[in-house]
This record gives C-alpha cells, structure tokens and sequence, in this order.
C-alpha cells in the first residue's frame, strides 16, 4: 500500500513495457487526489480500451469528481465521490449474494472495516451488478457533515433504511470488466476465508479467468506475511496487533 500526499503521489511504472500483456489492474492505494492514477488516467484508458480489467480496492475506490471519476463510473461502474460517500468503520454483514462468478464459494459472513458507502454509480445499473449489500446501522451517521463523514442526502439513505452496495462488478459493453471494492482498511481481514475469497474471484473474473465452481482457493496469511512489503506507516503496526486483527477477522466470521 502507499500512503502519498497529494504532491507526492506515488510512482507509476516509468517503464511502459510494464503493462505489456496484462489481464488487469488492481490499485490498492491511497485515493482522492493523491491517487496514483491521477497522473496517468489516459494511460489507464488505452489499456481499458484494449478490454484490460481494472480494479480499485479501498481508498484506491476514491478519485476526484470529473474526468477521474467519470472514468471510474466507466471503467468499474462506481467510485468514492466526496462530499457523497463515507467511510465510517462498522460491522457490516452479508446474508445473501447475486448468482455471479465472484461469488462462487463465498459464504455468509460479517466483518468490521471502514466500510465505504454510498458510493456514485450510474443511473442505470444495467453494467453493474451489485456484490455486497446491506443496511448501515444509524451508527454511521454519528459524525459531523464532511467530505467523508455525512452529508444531508446519506443521512436520509441510513434512517430510511436504504441497502447501500460496498462491492460489485461492471462488465463494459466492449467486454472489459471492473471492480470497486469499498473494504481493505485493515490488510488482516484478510484473514478472513470469506472476504479473501471475494477478492481474488474478482481480480480472476477481471482478467477473463474462469472462475472455480467453488472459488479461488487460497491459505489465510500469517501475521509474519502481512508485515511484509508494508509502507512506513504500515510499518508502525506491531506483529501483536496484525495477530489480534488476525483472530478477530476470523471470529466474525464464525460467530455469524
């Protein structure tokens, strides 16, 4: 992950060749100006245009309203738009999901992470299909208006009891395949078989891999593993707290 500010955002390959023959691009990273697409949306959009599949995870879902934004809307069928979407921290649960490829052995399952959302989408989500949905508590709505915190239209969404979408996926008509997904903050929930596997049927189904009848399979990352490649700020999390995170990804899952 990179933790840039927005005058420093963080490289993009400088070598072109990097992209050559690629299936997708996943960005999980910092957003909103400093996010390292900015400087290279164009880049982006000839690679989308050759029907690669792009991704964004977490705060890589949150890029500035305009041409970055609009090129997410099309690209992955929905983006973080400030002063529109929050990004409270609470424990969302996901009962039922939509028959789709992404979906292919993932069970039902509840986890706590700065769930993003009331995301922008399109108005017509006919591309779009909704990955996981539920009702935010009024909880979420404890914080002052900001450009992350609330705002009068999702104030009205939470007490009506509106389901908010925190994932999905968008086919474009030109065959290219995106994906938002509004979860990540804490890298240990990715220790969670549930939320993992979501992950990584979605990065397969964007590169046009068929997707096993029972998910991509894959072994929970020890703390050990998550420490590594971490940014400085990263860095500042101890192996007992990864570890605690750990437990606790896994618990929520079980206890539900």
């Amino acid at each position: 992950m990179c933790s840039p500010t927005p005058k420093s955002i963080p490289a993009w390959p400088t070598d072109s060749s990097a992209f050559d023959g690629v299936s997708a691009v996943v960005m999980y990273c910092d957003g909103g100006d400093g996010h390292m697409v900015m400087n290279h949306l164009d880049e982006l959009a000839k690679l989308a245009d050759k029907g690669v599949g792009i991704g964004a995870i977490h705060y890589g879902v949150e890029v500035p309203k305009g041409k970055a934004g609009n090129y997410f809307l099309d690209w992955m069928g929905g983006y973080f738009e400030a002063d529109w979407s929050v990004n409270p921290t609470w424990v969302a649960e996901y009962k039922e999901f939509p028959k789709h490829p992404v979906t292919n052995g993932v069970k039902p399952f509840a986890i706590k992470d700065e769930w993003y959302f009331h995301m922008r989408m399109p108005e017509s989500m006919t591309r779009v299909t909704p990955i996981l949905t539920a009702v935010a508590p009024a909880s979420t709505m404890t914080r002052k208006d900001g450009p992350h915190e609330g705002n009068p239209a999702v104030r009205k969404d939470v007490a009506d009891g509106v389901p908010q979408h925190m994932c999905w996926v968008n086919e474009r008509p030109d065959g290219g395949r995106g994906f938002g997904f509004c979860g990540g903050h804490y890298l240990a929930n990715l220790g969670n078989d549930q939320d993992r596997k979501l992950l990584l049927n979605m990065i397969t189904w964007i590169a046009k891999v068929d997707v096993p009848a029972d998910g991509v399979s894959s072994k929970a990352p020890t703390a050990d593993e998550l420490l590594e490649n971490l940014d400085k700020k990263g860095r500042m999390i101890t192996k007992e707290k990864i570890q605690e995170q750990l437990d606790s990804a896994k618990g929520d899952a079980a206890s539900k």
